[in-house]
């Protein structure tokens, strides 16, 4: 890819997370441990990228807020006890750092809480090569376009240099709504049937061939 975009903005989980699994099974066992129907994990992996409100409400509707609650609660529980095991995709480290080289501003958005993605850089040691991140506790969540205005003016880029990276319709839709073009990848949440809809720029099934396409190789 030629420097045709001076920001690149990344979803984090199932983008440079390999986390889709993990989040997948945390939410199926949370809803069964507080006496929810039963949760099909292919309708819990299609929320990912979702605030932790928007996906309980799109999973279960309506719930008193008590159950409500109680389920945010306990996939939180469930999620902490295993975040710090969560591997990066090979290869995505390196790639941030050589992007990073080579002048780019990175960023995050991310339907992660802001605990979750400190913690995720921390762990990592990719904190220092983002200029930039927003999460759903500052921001709407997905596919609102504030996390993008609020990157875009805060690093001083225009929509038309910055690229949004990301594996579910709700990053695609916000880069939509944001005027942004968007890179999907197919290796996380989503499928590329659901993905293709909203017309990505580019398509990557591995992350070798998105790094390859990012780092002109």
């Amino acid at each position: 890819m030629h420097k045709k975009f001076d920001l690149i903005v990344w979803d984090w989980d199932g983008t440079l997370a390999n986390s889709t699994a993990m989040i997948t099974d945390a939410l199926v066992q949370a809803a069964q441990q507080v006496g929810l129907p039963a949760l099909e994990p292919k309708a819990a992996s299609n929320i990912i990228g979702l605030g932790l409100r928007e996906s309980i409400y799109a999973l279960f509707g309506d719930l008193p807020a008590d159950m409500a609650q109680k389920l945010a609660v306990q996939y939180s529980a469930n999620y902490y006890a295993g975040e710090s095991k969560i591997p990066l995709f090979a290869g995505a480290k390196a790639t941030i750092i050589e992007l990073s080289r080579r002048g780019f501003k990175l960023a995050v958005a991310t339907g992660k809480g802001r605990r979750g993605l400190n913690l995720a850089l921390q762990h990592c040691g990719l904190a220092n090569y983002f200029h930039a991140t927003r999460t759903v506790d500052e921001c709407f969540s997905k596919p609102h376009p504030q996390m993008l205005d609020e990157l875009m003016d805060d690093l001083v880029v225009t929509p038309e240099r910055t690229l949004m990276i990301g594996d579910t319709s709700y990053d695609l839709q916000m880069a939509k709504n944001a005027s942004v073009q968007a890179v999907a990848v197919t290796f996380g949440a989503q499928s590329h049937d659901k993905l293709v809809a909203y017309n990505p720029v580019e398509m990557f099934h591995q992350f070798d061939d998105l790094s390859a396409w990012l780092l002109g190789k």
